[in-house]
């Protein structure tokens, strides 16, 4: 019997390995350069300066996130959505005994 050996998968950005660093004696001017860039670019203060970091250490990539909050606020009623699932909201009193 011959076995199948399955390539692994690189784990998810988020299990990526990641360190913290502590910046002393920023001058206030740049902390409020930066805060206004992260605010213009309706971005947190640490995304900005992770972005700034792979741009000058020359690893120019895009900080993405796995979560949901671009969907947030965009829900739109849909009744041909809502009447497909109608179906889902009977409850068969069978399987609750």
């Amino acid at each position: 019997m011959e076995y199948r050996h399955q390539k692994k998968k690189p784990p998810p950005r988020l299990a990526e390995r990641t360190v913290q660093f502590t910046v002393r004696h920023v001058p206030t001017q740049d902390e409020r350069a930066l805060k206004r860039k992260a605010a213009i670019a309706g971005k947190s203060l640490n995304g900005v300066l992770l972005e700034a970091l792979s741009r000058e250490a020359g690893v120019e990539r895009e900080i993405t996130f796995d979560d949901l909050d671009r969907l947030a606020g965009r829900w739109q009623d849909d009744p041909e959505f809502d009447e497909a699932i109608l179906g889902q909201h009977q409850i068969d009193e069978s399987l609750w005994k």
